[in-house]
């Protein structure tokens, strides 16, 4: 083969080999495409056998990038950062982020997470004072550099507690631009303590209202609810981390269901399933129990998770794996799963999985089985915002016709002001009192100007109108006399001054 044929035919093959690499591979990874160049030369393939090698290649590639979904825990503000610090050490399958406005504290987070940084124009690597707005606002202006840190993930997880700042402020945001770029999101939220004062529940609350129409998942839990785990005198960093070590263990536990293989397997897009929707009330748990154990005992075990004052009752969509060892029984499968079937929505999609547990011996002297439990749609509405109940007031509002309108007005509940129509006759109108005389019209003036002058109604009281019928003499009578009245002064006032004083002294 002449030289110039050869150079010309490793040329073409060159770029042929790099266009089928970049193909492969993802943007940005050049070494992996120079890899795959400097083999095919080794191998000194042909431009025949070029495509078989670009298949092979493609298709591990395509088995190592389904084993991958990207999942990220991101932590917003100072509580949410700390809790992704500690998760962080337990779990190895996803990426942690915290972000927050205060530069100190995140310094005092775990190397193994990232740390992220935004409002330092508004800020100036402050904390936001308790303040949701400033941190809302500063979210909003950088938020390209929110969507880098959120773009390509498969399932985004944010953690916060609620009530403070950053967290009340920001997480609204994170999580609009999560759903805008298409992410599953779900959201893991701790509402403050009593003592904490009614202030902070109530910027708990109000964020809740504004991050639900963005997030697939959310889950809730109350401060208060950690005295269900820990003693009321254990220190208060030692019953935090007791509350991190459970939510540690339900992630692990649900990322482990997605990603290792099973006898009945569940993947990402099971999930995907069970996440359908936005705003759902999540309870997600995983439980350890002892195949020996009762019925009331397995279902008190797995249906309720000491941090959630909620349930499984009502649920859309369930997801749960059943982990065993080799003896794992299809009847221990079956009554697992009727105590599940049985708390939930007859609609609900279900979906089952069945895993071994490689680390499962013959040694063990009780034989244990792991319930991880995902539930969405849960029944009880949490996010309802508690409303005072205030007295209702009664007011009374007279009307034309001899009826009386009442309206039930106050309080905040969820009941529209109430309007209640009652017609009284006359009769009831009066009460005790006699029915009204018929008065003469000589006498009725009197009566008026004394009724005026001494009895004025009360403002409380009814005023009681009191018609007189009159025949037609009195009617033409009384004409009469106030025609006479009206021409006697109109004669009186025609007269000049002078001549009235003069008459007046001739008198």
């Amino acid at each position: 083969m002449p030289k110039k044929k050869a150079k010309s035919l490793k040329k073409i093959m060159r770029k042929t080999i790099r266009q089928a690499a970049s193909k492969i591979f993802r943007a940005g990874r050049t070494k992996k495409i120079n890899k795959f160049i400097t083999e095919t030369k080794k191998k000194s393939l042909f431009v025949e056998e070029l495509p078989m090698r670009i298949a092979e290649q493609a298709k591990k590639q395509a088995i190592s990038d389904v084993k991958k979904t990207k999942v990220r825990v991101i932590g917003i503000g100072g509580g949410g950062g700390s809790i992704v610090s500690e998760l962080a050490s337990k779990i190895q399958k996803a990426t942690f982020v915290a972000a927050n406005t205060d530069s100190q504290a995140l310094k005092s987070v775990s190397r193994k997470v990232i740390r992220f940084q935004f409002g330092q124009n508004m800020t100036r690597g402050l904390g936001t004072g308790m303040k949701g707005d400033i941190a809302e606002l500063a979210s909003q202006n950088e938020k390209e550099k929110i969507k880098k840190l959120l773009i390509g993930q498969d399932l985004c997880i944010f953690v916060a507690c609620l009530g403070g700042g950053t967290g009340s402020g920001a997480v609204p945001i994170f999580s609009k631009i999560a759903r805008n770029l298409g992410n599953i999101s779900y959201g893991i939220f701790t509402l403050p303590f009593k003592f904490e004062g009614e202030r902070k529940t109530q910027a708990a609350m109000e964020s809740l209202q504004k991050l639900k129409p963005h997030l697939n998942a959310i889950s809730i839990i109350p401060n208060d609810r950690i005295f269900q785990i820990v003693d009321r005198n254990t220190p208060l960093k030692t019953a935090l981390s007791a509350v991190n070590k459970h939510l540690a263990d339900s992630l692990e536990s649900l990322l482990e269901t997605i990603y290792d293989p099973g006898l009945i397997n569940i993947d990402f897009a099971d999930l995907k399933t069970v996440f359908e929707g936005r705003g759902r009330l999540t309870y997600l748990s995983a439980t350890e129990i002892a195949s020996t154990d009762k019925n009331e005992e397995l279902a008190k075990q797995i249906l309720h998770f000491p941090l959630y004052d909620y349930t499984i009752k009502g649920a859309k969509g369930i997801l749960f794996n059943v982990v065993g060892g080799k003896d794992l029984g299809l009847a221990e499968i079956s009554q697992i799963s009727k105590i599940v079937s049985a708390a939930v929505n007859r609609q609900a999609k279900i979906i089952l999985g069945i895993s071994q547990n490689r680390d499962s011996g013959a040694g063990q002297k009780e034989k244990r089985i792991k319930v991880t439990l995902l539930a969405t749609g849960c029944g009880q509405r949490v996010f309802a915002e508690k409303q005072k109940r205030t007295r209702k007031k009664i007011t009374r509002k007279k009307k034309a016709d001899g009826g009386a309108k009442i309206t039930q007005s106050g309080g905040t509940g969820a009941s529209p002001s109430k309007t209640v129509k009652k017609r009284k006759s006359a009769a009831k109108k009066i009460g005790n009192k006699k029915a009204p005389r018929k008065i003469v019209p000589a006498a009725e003036a009197t009566i008026r100007q004394n009724f005026d002058a001494t009895s004025a109604p009360q403002p409380e009281q009814e005023r009681i109108a009191i018609k007189v019928r009159r025949n037609a003499l009195e009617v033409k009578k009384k004409i009469e006399e106030e025609e006479k009245e009206i021409i006697s002064q109109e004669n009186r006032w025609e007269m000049p001054a002078f001549l009235r004083r003069k008459n007046g002294n001739q008198e």
